[in-house]
């Protein structure tokens, strides 16, 4: 395994500047965020462009890699997270059109692993989501196989505001959905895995990995803990909103010994990307990067 992080916390530091700092801090790998380099994302924790991916060449590419080796950094994968099955048609053309250039773009890098949502209509039930999904992402998944690129989807329900309530933007959070995805595509896809989604859910981490484990390709450390009066506050219809907290890793409450144990058991011996959401410590790279560094003291030890 190697540990590593999630560069889009540093939206205004440019790429060669973290991997300096994450080489000399103990990090091996990065996976690099790859919004459109016009802007336009507002989210939390979006919009980060590291990478310019519009026209990319072959020496662009490898200049990239060979920098980023300079400071003892691999890249673990690209990461775009849009939701490519919105309710808007325009919006659903512009982000499938961005993810296509980032798979392209990782094609010609040698980068073997993107990672992305597979999104959802929340004004749509779950089957017509899943309808609207294969027929979406057939042509996507194709063309990732034709760059030789793993596509990977997170687990992340994506139902943190008002506007994402009640079903959510990605529907790829449940062992239901994701047993379609594997039957759908097979290894051309695969997971990207991050246990804080579980705990939410009340979905048992063991038996998740013990099941899906096979298929994680590129895996998030991230931790979440649930606030207990604002669970009481709002109860479970609320889908986690006002008692779901995004924490760094040994804040919340992942077992993160179950963890490690659980990923050795079926095999897994990639990336451990640290995803930095907690609010504690944001507002300054002095703090972000005061969070990645906590984090990276509790996962070390796991990580032979």
């Amino acid at each position: 395994m190697k540990l590593g992080l999630l560069t889009a916390p540093f939206e205004d530091t440019q790429l060669k500047e973290v991997a300096s700092w994450a080489g000399a801090n103990g990090f091996s790998t990065m996976e690099v965020a790859c919004w459109p380099a016009a802007g336009g994302e507002q989210r939390r924790y979006a919009g980060t462009s590291h990478i310019n991916v519009d026209g990319l060449s072959a020496d662009q590419g490898s200049e990239i890699i060979a920098e980023l080796r300079e400071h003892g950094i691999e890249v673990s994968g690209l990461g775009y997270y849009p939701n490519p099955l919105h309710t808007d048609a325009g919006h659903r053309a512009e982000v499938i059109g961005h993810l296509k250039k980032v798979i392209t773009a990782a094609g010609v890098m040698g980068i073997k692993v993107v990672n992305t949502f597979v999104g959802g209509d929340r004004t749509l039930n779950l089957d017509a989501n899943w309808d609207r999904a294969t027929e979406i992402f057939d042509p996507i998944v194709q063309h990732a196989r034709d760059a030789g690129v793993r596509l990977c989807f997170e687990n992340c329900p994506m139902i943190f505001s008002q506007d994402e309530w009640p079903g959510g933007h990605n529907i790829a959070y449940s062992p239901k959905i994701w047993r379609r995805i594997f039957e759908e595509w097979g290894d051309a896809v695969g997971m990207n895995f991050d246990p804080s989604h579980l705990i939410w859910q009340f979905i048992d981490q063991t038996r998740f990995i013990k099941e899906f484990g096979p298929h994680m390709a590129h895996v998030h450390a991230k931790d979440v803990m649930v606030d207990q009066d604002g669970l009481y506050e709002n109860g479970v219809m609320s889908t986690g909103m006002g008692w779901q907290i995004p924490r760094l890793c040994g804040l919340g409450d992942v077992d993160w010994s179950d963890f490690f144990s659980g990923l050795y058991r079926v095999g897994y011996d990639g990336p451990i990307i640290i995803e930095h959401e907690d609010r504690l410590f944001e507002g300054a790279d002095e703090k972000v990067k005061r969070g990645f560094l906590l984090a990276r003291d509790v996962l070390s030890p796991f990580i032979k």
